[in-house]
């Protein structure tokens, strides 16, 4: 019986990865491709085709563009008081300037700019790309080289654009570098501003080479180094030296440090691919071996770190609901590592089993509950899981997701960035932007 069951399930992986092809959906122009690699051992980069899960659940391609659409225009449109996060703040000599506003926390993170950029350029919206850009590096952006966070983003600042926090936190670097090469790639380089490569150029060799800088803070002298650690091979919950030997699950992009391996500097592009490898490890050693489930922080070696200052954070809670977008874009772009599948696979049954409707959004690692509620925002994650997954139970966390409306409120800003790239995600419209002799 147990030869007949993995028979079946081997069969039913091949029929869906065939049907992922078939009903791969187009949004616009498909990025270049360089490799002619097909079949189900290729990933989308190579294939040029990114995997519609909506249309595999039965929904129409008009729907599809119809719901990515309204939830755009309402994050980045709608009304200023209850639906948008992003907003217009005048302009200076390099153009207009907008930020996404986290109304929950009455701040502007890092995060959450480099969230909007990803977005606009995935659905080809130049104006608030560079907008968002233009407000991240005139008010974000440190250019003192005596300061600990030269060469970084201050992760909150008010909406003044006066630091909260003047540290980094390396996912938000992350997703600038990768964005601005996506718009390289897409839009061609500017003047100043607006070269995008050269600036992720730049930020790439500083996350990675940035040498050790003591300096005064807000919050008093502080000693800052690099944003991955180079033996370990690994980006750092933060630069700050006190806390530079732990990690973030959520933070660990190698669908990311791919790219970079094929456009970032020269001399680096060995180190990204060891790096993507080294993530993908961590993977496996960071989630529970019964739930998937990963902590907030961790140490570099996979255990949980309970942060002094947040004991808390050994547990799954809001940074952790990304890890499994993670490694699941990773598997869809690039499919180097099948133990993606089975981490997705053991994610969304750990989940079914708590009741599809019930499950909560705060969890140990084991699976105790913790409460906090059923929040779009791990709806959305656990949709894009089936990215990777091959359980047929995948489509049901696709169809909770399209179930959603679109957040508005006082916590729209967290769920709806996360909703809003799970959109894109599951209709096959986030894309690797590559030149086209950079895809294979």
């Amino acid at each position: 019986m147990a030869t007949a069951m993995h028979l079946l399930r081997t069969l039913s992986a091949l029929f869906l990865s065939g049907s992922l092809a078939a009903c791969a959906h187009a949004a616009g122009d498909a990025p270049p491709s360089g490799h002619a690699a097909t079949g189900a051992t290729a990933g989308a980069v190579a294939t040029g085709r990114y995997p519609d899960l909506f249309a595999e659940a039965g929904y129409a391609p008009g729907q599809v563009r119809a719901k990515v659409d309204a939830a755009f225009a309402q994050l980045f449109h709608g009304d200023p008081g209850e639906e948008a996060v992003y907003y217009e703040s005048g302009a200076n000599a390099h153009g207009p300037m907008a930020y996404i506003h986290d109304v929950n926390s009455n701040d502007v993170r890092s995060e959450g700019m480099s969230y909007g950029m990803m977005i606009a350029v995935q659905l080809d919206r130049k104006r608030e790309f560079d907008a968002i850009w233009n407000w991240a590096m005139t008010h974000m952006y440190h250019d003192d080289p005596a300061h600990p966070a030269h060469g970084y983003f201050a992760w909150s600042v008010r909406t003044d654009g006066v630091p909260n926090d003047e540290m980094p936190a390396p996912d938000g670097e992350e997703y600038f570098i990768t964005a601005l090469y996506f718009a390289s790639a897409r839009w061609g380089d500017g003047e100043g501003l607006y070269d995008y490569r050269a600036h992720a150029d730049r930020l790439l060799r500083d996350v990675l080479h940035r040498e050790k800088i003591t300096g005064q803070t807000r919050r008093g002298l502080m000693t800052a180094v690099n944003l991955f650690d180079k033996d370990a091979r690994m980006v750092r919950f933060t630069p700050d030296v006190g806390n530079a030997a732990h990690t973030d699950a959520s933070y660990h992009l190698p669908a990311f440090y791919e790219v970079w391996a094929r456009v970032g500097p020269q001399a680096d592009r060995a180190f990204w691919k060891q790096a993507a490898q080294v993530s993908r490890d961590y993977f496996v050693l960071a989630s529970h071996p019964r739930t998937a489930l990963t902590p907030d922080y961790g140490n570099f070696d996979g255990t949980p770190w309970a942060a002094p200052w947040r004991q808390e954070s050994d547990d799954f809670r809001y940074d952790a609901w990304r890890t499994a977008m993670n490694w699941s874009m990773d598997w869809s772009w690039w499919r180097a590592d099948p133990r993606q599948v089975e981490l997705s696979n053991r994610l969304q049954a750990f989940f079914a089993s708590q009741g599809m409707d019930a499950y909560q959004s705060l969890y140990t690692l084991d699976g105790k509950p913790l409460g906090g509620g059923q929040t779009t925002g791990l709806v959305a994650m656990n949709a894009t899981a089936s990215l990777a997954a091959d359980h047929p139970r995948r489509l049901d966390f696709v169809r909770a997701l399209w179930e959603r409306p679109v957040p508005r409120g006082h916590h729209r800003y967290y769920d709806g960035m996360l909703y809003l790239m799970a959109l894109l995600h599951c209709s096959g419209q986030y894309r690797a932007w590559l030149p086209a002799d950079a895809a294979g």
